[in-house]
């Protein structure tokens, strides 16, 4: 869609969220949570375009950590529950939710089922873990509208957008839900609370 990042040309700009990205820092601090897990799974949707590229993304840092990532899909709400219930044949101990814009949509289902499996999982927004998903980490959106604004405004003021660089994100958000914590039997390293941008108590 553009020349590069730094030099969009033609009438295109933007920032960019970039969080299939941060799929193998979710899966770094997953196993932080969930130490002795040797099986995390994966959710991913087989339908979003970008998910075998940020897939093996996070598989190449599992295979670096010498955990097995195995992938479920799920493509509609059906295809859900089987994906959690087939959790236990896998001996998988947490689970990573990919990022894609449907399970966004349906974040307290997928909240819900990691609750009723008793699944330690990681989402990309903090919206995740604000209704009750163990933790979160992905771009910040509140830094990301700031930016878009000022976008706006300086396009507005007579600035060409194909000489505004594409922005890539620069603040990340990781939040820890401490009840969910507690409801799994999870005991959170300081170290990790400590960097947490966000404690929910």
């Amino acid at each position: 869609m553009v020349q590069s990042f730094a030099r969009p040309a033609g009438n295109r700009t933007g920032i960019t969220i970039a969080t299939g990205e941060l799929n193998p820092k979710r899966l770094d601090l997953l196993s932080e949570l969930v130490p002795d897990a040797r099986v995390i799974a994966m959710l991913v949707n087989p339908e979003n375009a970008q998910t075998k590229r940020l897939a093996s993304l996070a598989e190449e840092a599992a295979r670096a950590k010498g955990i097995e990532l195995p992938l479920l899909k799920a493509a509609a709400d059906a295809e859900f529950e089987p994906a959690f219930a087939s959790l236990t044949g896998l001996h998988a101990r947490a689970l990573l939710v990919g990022n894609d814009p449907f399970f966004y949509s349906r974040r307290e289902r997928l909240v819900s089922l990691a609750a009723r499996y008793t699944v330690p999982a990681i989402y990309e927004w903090r919206e995740f873990a604000a209704i009750g998903g163990l933790a979160s980490y992905g771009t910040s959106l509140a830094a990301m509208y700031h930016r878009f604004g000022a976008y706006v405004a300086r396009i507005l003021a007579g600035a060409k957008p194909g000489d505004l660089p594409i922005e890539q994100p620069t603040k990340f958000e990781f939040v820890v839900n401490m009840r969910t914590a507690k409801a799994l039997g999870l005991t959170m390293p300081p170290s990790l609370l400590a960097r947490a941008d966000e404690v929910i108590e």
